[in-house]
């Protein structure tokens, strides 16, 4: 599990790494970035994953969220993967659109051809990312959170019910909540999991929350109400009303007049990363 450093910025007292290394999961090339907070040259430090939404690489958040002050002053590191494998010979949208291939993993495993040879997310962010930052980096993987934005806020509420115990808690900005009933996700999980339907369900939030299989972790949920992909896309009443009928806890914040841009990531990023390190044990 080797790596190569690309890029290196003291940010905060602490340290901004950008690195690749080659992904078993994928069968290719992935870069991936990691937030070290000063705290991390003394002890290892919890870690938080960030999943990142359609289009994004592992840069957007790095630039744009301003986490690093607030990941200092907490004690915890960030882990920022790409939203996709990249490279020669893996599969794109066969119209080069935005929603799909490139950029736009799901954060699943795919089994439909040509997308079941790279596209792995679920096993990528699940099982060798971890590892691979365990190797390599002073993080205590005991302590372990996850959060995302819209395709990445989908991935980080199903891979924390999926997976108990694995996650201290996950939060998400303006999440694809019912990927089974909107365009993105019908898209995307007929593409990379076949016109099944009952596969879909078990990459879906909602679906996993009314099927009481779902880990019984708190969700916090923060949503613009100026979104513009809000009704068709993202659905939050719909994780409402499934939370609600299941008795799952979840905090959802409506935040009049924001977007769905990184203005909005960026505005409440300090909170989620106290509410993770708060349950994290970095008060």
């Amino acid at each position: 599990m080797n790596l190569t450093q690309i890029a290196a910025s003291t940010c905060f007292g602490g340290q901004q790494l950008r690195f690749s290394h080659s992904s078993s999961s994928l069968s290719c090339s992935m870069n991936c970035s990691i937030y070290l907070p000063p705290q991390a040259e003394q002890s290892r430090v919890p870690v938080i994953y960030w999943l990142s939404g359609l289009t994004c690489s592992d840069e957007n958040f790095v630039h744009k969220a301003g986490a690093q002050r607030y990941a200092a002053e907490h004690g915890v590191a960030i882990v920022t993967p790409d939203t996709s494998p990249r490279g020669e010979g893996v599969a794109d949208d066969p119209s080069s659109s935005w929603d799909f291939g490139l950029g736009a993993g799901f954060y699943v495993n795919a089994t439909e051809p040509p997308y079941n040879r790279h596209y792995r997310m679920y096993d990528y962010v699940c099982e060798e990312l971890p590892r691979l930052i365990a190797a390599h980096f002073p993080v205590d993987t005991t302590r372990t959170s996850i959060m995302g934005h819209s395709m990445g806020g989908h991935g980080a509420l199903t891979i924390a019910l999926k997976n108990p115990g694995a996650y201290k808690s996950v939060s998400a900005f303006a999440p694809i909540c019912n990927p089974v009933e909107c365009p993105w996700g019908q898209k995307a999980f007929s593409g990379y999991l076949s016109d099944d339907k009952r596969a879909w369900k078990a990459h879906d939030t909602c679906e996993l929350i009314r099927s009481g299989t779902a880990e019984q972790l708190p969700m916090l949920v923060d949503q613009g109400s100026a979104d513009d992909f809000l009704e068709t896309q993202l659905k939050p009443g719909a994780l409402e009303q499934a939370c609600s009928a299941s008795g799952h806890p979840l905090e959802l914040r409506m935040h009049a007049g924001y977007d769905h841009s990184y203005f909005f990531i960026a505005s409440f990023i300090g909170e989620h990363i106290a509410y993770h390190a708060a349950a994290l044990g970095n008060f």
